[in-house]
């Protein structure tokens, strides 16, 4: 006989941040392969290389981590939650970045 496991989803930082990770993670990947798409004629081969492998890692590791906080973010202590907030922002700057300087290279 097979149990539906219970599954904890508690409207904390931690499984908010979740849900962010996940909504990030999924918009870069559009981002980059709209990028590739219209840069991918002027790219060379290793960047193009670089930004094929950006485009499975990145939004997995948000995606999985986001996850992985929205279900079981309940779990932990404040100052692991402050910790992955802190991550958060760190690539939240970096995706931000990538795309500051990608429309600025397209518009010259």
């Amino acid at each position: 006989m097979f149990h539906l496991a219970q599954v904890n989803i508690g409207t904390n930082i931690a499984s908010l941040l979740g849900l962010l990770q996940i909504i990030f993670g999924l918009f870069y990947l559009i981002f980059v392969i709209f990028q590739l798409i219209r840069m991918g004629n002027r790219l060379s081969s290793s960047v193009k290389t670089f930004y094929i492998i950006q485009l499975f890692v990145l939004p997995a590791f948000l995606v999985l981590s986001g996850f992985i906080l929205l279900f079981q973010g309940w779990r932990l202590d404040p100052v692991l939650q402050f910790q992955q907030f802190l991550l958060f922002l760190l690539v939240i700057f970096l995706i931000l970045k990538d795309i500051v300087i990608n429309i600025t290279n397209t518009n010259r």
